[in-house]
């Protein structure tokens, strides 16, 4: 603090005047401004006023380091296994008095722990990238990659998506916890990282000090963070596959046997576990013995049904194709809790 002032003489009839600064803005004086205030006394010697004498007292303003990383959305982030730019998203507020740099660190919680949204941390996402928001909120094509936050002027905001890939061979109820760490650098330097802020130690100086609030000084560091998490949601696939006999060629259709010349009819169900995810692009193949024939005559059908035992039901349509000995089809979305089935024939050779 630097402080000036000016001895004033003999007075009477003193009037004191003081001239003030302006009023503070919404995120508080500017750090590194001058506060300035001038008193100014009228004074008369033998009924003749004289020039006002006055004395000036000025301070340069600190710096008050604040900021705040909030979760947006307050809502896990639903993903599938495999799944690659899946999004957790966090607001960046620069409640200092002066413009800073943010650097970013994302960090996984531990094997176990208790994550943002009352799950339990069961594996590690991959391939970590931040993005500057275009606006939205939302993660997209029109968002930027980002190494830190440059340039963030007191009292704003960014909102940054931590992106990354989702491994394969999860299951539903996975969960990942993230945590996003923002700590205060230097600004001054446009599309430059700055120096991590220091606090200013010891008593007040005449220049521009700085000051952490308790809430973001975090060993030596001003820095704040918060939590999401990603939360699998798989599909429950499993597949029945099951036989039956038609006919052989010395019962007909009464009590078949497994003798050569007998049609055997094939069942594959492919059934989707109660609230799992839906299913989507299912393909079927299935390869044949060459100890028997595909059944050109009946075909290939295709999105049938299950009774309530699990027994196949020869209702579905015909699609399909067999080639190089392998039957294949595709089978309609499938969501939780549904069965749909690929149906055909052969002959016992």
């Amino acid at each position: 603090m630097k402080t000036t002032s000016k001895l004033l003489g003999g007075v009477s009839a003193i009037a004191l005047t003081l001239v003030s600064a302006s009023p503070a803005m919404a995120d508080g004086t500017p750090a590194g401004s001058t506060i300035q205030n001038t008193a100014s006394v009228d004074y008369r010697v033998n009924n003749v006023s004289q020039t006002a004498a006055t004395g000036s007292d000025s301070f340069i303003v600190d710096r008050k380091i604040n900021l705040t990383v909030e979760e947006v959305g307050n809502a896990t982030t639903s993903v599938g296994p495999g799944q690659t730019e899946q999004a957790t998203t966090f607001r960046i507020t620069n409640l200092s008095n002066a413009a800073l740099d943010f650097d970013l660190l994302a960090t996984q919680a531990n094997n176990g722990a208790t994550t943002a949204h009352g799950g339990t941390d069961s594996f590690n996402v991959t391939n970590v990238r931040y993005f500057l928001d275009n606006g939205d909120n939302v993660y997209g094509a029109g968002d930027t990659e980002i190494f830190y936050l440059d340039e963030i002027a007191a009292d704003d905001d960014s909102v940054v998506h931590v992106v990354a890939d989702i491994p394969l061979g999860l299951t539903s109820g996975d969960v990942a916890g993230v945590t996003l760490t923002a700590t205060a650098a230097e600004a001054g330097t446009a599309n430059a990282l700055g120096a991590t802020v220091t606090e200013t130690a010891g008593a007040n100086t005449a220049n521009m000090d700085t000051v952490f609030v308790s809430a973001v000084s975090n060993g030596g560091v001003a820095s704040a963070s918060d939590n999401d998490d990603y939360t699998v949601q798989a599909a429950g696939i499993s597949v029945d596959k099951t036989s039956r006999l038609i006919s052989d060629p010395v019962n007909g259709a009464s009590d078949p046997k497994f003798i050569p010349g007998a049609i055997v009819e094939y069942c594959i169900a492919v059934s989707n576990s109660t609230g799992s995810a839906t299913a989507t692009d299912i393909a079927v193949s299935d390869t044949i013995p060459t100890t028997v024939s595909y059944d050109a005559t009946f075909g290939i059908r295709l999105n049938g049904t299950v009774d309530g035992s699990g027994a196949c039901l020869a209702d579905g349509t015909s699609g399909g194709s067999f080639s190089g000995g392998t039957v294949s089809g595709s089978l309609q979305d499938l969501a939780g809790g549904d069965t749909r089935t690929l149906l055909f024939r052969a002959t016992i050779n």
